[in-house]
């Protein structure tokens, strides 16, 4: 019966949770003509290995992290936003201009493929775990990986289920009887924490099945699960468990979340002992010894010599990994990023899809970073609250840092710019002629992530030498055609381009992205694992024995030199100075910090957007208006250029429908146990 099951629910019947069966989806179908050949594809590798690959395909297109807007429009939050596409709301259109998105006029049929793509390949993973023992081409060492790769795949889509629509159904894995009615099969969502413990559970299992053969893939498969993509998935999921939105929420849209028989669906009693399982969870990453922070030699001479931090009187009289005197912070952070390293030889990327990607993957992020004297979009810009968050190169605010947004701290902003004399003495290094004094002296992450007005970009593979080495402006009347033109949409609504991803040599000449380099999308790496580390710590009141994965135990509290193992690191390979003492000692100033810290280390990873939704700042972070630069001033009014406005163009706000992503009435009529997300229709 098992074997039937199996069988005709995956290539015979698609029911619940599942659209329809395409054939460019589900091309392993090839070698199914009747019920008995399942034993015939698992007792061989080749048709096993295709089985598993399948699996797999469902990470890509909207299931993917890190990606355009054509993918995911999640990728853009409070720090970084598209300009291209916009229009009215027009329902017969299919992708999402960003106001649409920000505003939350999108609808219950928008973006959907990622329910149909995880379900369908969450059902492959379960048939893969039952029946690959079959194999008679395996030893069972690889059989034992297999399945842990195929447990981690279905671990995952179930994650990227949980982290869009919140709780959902989990399938039961001894599999359904298609022979049942749509109502007899019918299943309900799972809360929150049913769904991340199930979540957790198979992670660990899966971790423990690759431990063997899976603890580090190597070249051939940089982009295939390991043991510590597992863990660290674990820990991350463990995180939004122990998280506001999940733990102790008592609002009026947790009151309205719930199954098909009233019950709630998010967690109203708070648990602190929750954050002390995600802490062990990101220490079991930690402990692997596997992944490091990547960084590279110090270049102290010529423009483009690093970044040089102060004199901190810590960190800046040790070598790399207690300080950085030996290291160069800006070429270390953006070359994680930029296509310098490709994804198995970065020590810092635990998980990824390699350049296994779709469309408008992280290389096209970059063609729209690109200026237009690049022949690159020039749309994907960045708002004033992310420049502002970054720290001076002595780790102080900047002046005059958020005062428009009224959190000012009586600062006054910088005035001035970089003058010849200044720029030949290479008195604000990395700054040329004419930029404004407000971006001098910033952290070395601000340089290798914001293109601020008057930036340089190398843009080495352009054909002519001239088109190379540029210095580019935003005015309104920029002879090169970077700045504001009313007649087209390639133009930045806040005067602030992003630096993160491009590479020296990227440009997008001839319309060509053959001229931009590969680059590995970042979907898990171990900056992120090292700041879960420190966040679920400092959150903890209590003291807890939690076991590690390998069956010791660890003491589990709100200890600062354990926090620090996680900000350290951090900080230093970005070449920023410790956080004071007094901030490691008050845990409501250390939790800001650290969402801080997220908001600039991981800007444009696809975190922000769910990091405000977990901690729910997301009502008053995500309603704030847009400032930036004043792009309707030319040169000669340079002064009001750099005086932050409102954005007109870039619409903001939060309802409390945002939370979570709407289900499609499609499935909600295909499953009659299945409720919508509160302030979503049904269609009936």
């Amino acid at each position: 019966m098992q074997k039937k099951i199996y069988f005709m629910l995956l290539f015979v019947l698609c029911t619940t949770f599942i659209s329809s069966c395409k054939k460019n989806y589900l091309e392993s179908d090839q070698y199914f003509k009747d019920r008995i050949t399942i034993e015939k594809v698992f007792k061989s590798k080749v048709y096993t290995e295709e089985w598993l690959a399948h699996v797999f395909q469902e990470f890509k297109g909207e299931n993917v992290d890190v990606a355009s807007k054509g993918l995911t429009p999640h990728n853009f939050a409070d720090d970084m936003y598209y300009g291209d596409r916009d229009r009215d709301f027009d329902p017969s259109k299919t992708e999402l201009s960003y106001n649409m998105f920000k505003m939350g006029i999108y609808t219950e049929n928008d973006k959907q493929g990622s329910w149909t793509q995880c379900y369908r390949g969450i059902r492959n993973a379960t048939t893969f775990i039952h029946h690959v023992y079959m194999n008679t081409e395996m030893t069972a060492a690889e059989i034992e990986d297999y399945r842990g790769q195929a447990r981690f795949g279905r671990a995952y889509l179930y994650w990227l289920l949980l982290r869009k629509y919140g709780p959902i159904p989990l399938l039961p894995d001894e599999g359904i009887d298609y022979t049942q009615s749509y109502d007899d099969i019918a299943t309900a969502r799972s809360t929150y924490e049913e769904c991340a413990k199930f979540i957790a559970d198979e992670l660990l299992l899966a971790a423990k099945e690759m431990e063997k053969l899976g603890m580090n893939r190597g070249q051939d498969g940089s982009a295939r699960p390991s043991c510590g993509a597992a863990l660290a998935t674990r820990a991350k999921v463990l995180l939004y468990a122990a998280s506001p939105l999940a733990n102790g929420n008592t609002s009026s849209f947790s009151a309205r979340l719930v199954d098909d028989a009233g019950k709630r669906l998010l967690s109203v009693d708070y648990q602190d002992e929750k954050w002390a399982l995600a802490a062990a969870a990101a220490r079991d990453v930690i402990e692997l010894g596997v992944y490091r922070l990547y960084w590279v030699p110090i270049q102290e001479t010529g423009d483009d010599a690093t970044v040089v931090p102060p004199n901190d009187n810590n960190f800046s009289g040790k070598n790399w990994p207690e300080g950085w005197a030996n290291i160069d912070p800006a070429k270390s952070y953006a070359q994680v990023f930029d296509g310098t390293l490709q994804a198995s030889g970065n020590p810092e990327l635990i998980f990824t899809r390699g350049n296994n990607q779709d469309g408008e993957s992280v290389a096209d992020m970059v063609i729209h970073q690109l200026p237009r004297s690049a022949t690159g979009w020039n749309t994907h810009g960045l708002t004033q609250k992310l420049v502002d968050a970054y720290y001076m190169n002595d780790g102080k605010d900047i002046p005059g840092k958020d005062s428009e947004i009224g959190r000012g701290n009586g600062t006054n902003r910088l005035s001035g710019y970089v003058s010849a004399d200044d720029y030949s003495k290479g008195k604000y290094r990395p700054l040329r002629e004419g930029v404004s004094l407000q971006y001098a002296n910033r952290e070395p992450r601000f340089y290798a992530s914001v293109a601020y007005n008057g930036s340089f970009w190398t843009l080495l593979n352009e054909t002519l030498e001239r088109n190379r080495n540029q210095q580019v402006f935003y005015y309104r009347d920029d002879t090169k055609g970077n700045g504001f033109n009313s007649s087209n949409a390639y133009w930045l609504r806040t005067g602030f381009g992003v630096k993160k991803f491009v590479h020296p040599s990227d440009t997008y000449e001839g319309g060509s992205a053959s001229r931009v380099i590969s680059k590995a999308e970042p979907a898990i790496r171990y900056a992120d694992i090292l700041l879960v580390y420190a966040e679920a710590l400092n959150e903890l009141s209590g003291s807890y024995n939690i076991p590690s994965w390998r069956g010791t135990t660890y003491a589990i509290s709100r200890d600062i030199k354990e926090i620090q193992r996680g900000t350290h690191p951090v900080r230093i390979r970005a070449g920023v100075p410790d956080y004071p003492p007094q901030v490691y000692s008050n845990k409501v100033e250390l939790r800001k910090t650290l969402k801080r810290e997220r908001f600039i280390e991981l800007m444009g990873e696809g975190q922000r957007y769910y990091d405000l939704r977990r901690w729910m700042d997301a009502p008053v972070e995500e309603a704030l208006p847009v400032y930036g630069c004043n792009i309707l001033m030319n040169v000669k009014e340079r002064d009001l250029f750099h005086r932050p406005v409102a954005i007109w163009t870039l619409k903001t706000t939060f309802a409390d429908k945002m939370w979570f992503w709407p289900i499609s009435h499609s499935e909600l009529k295909r499953n009659k146990k299945l409720t919508q997300n509160p302030g979503w229709t049904y269609n009936d």
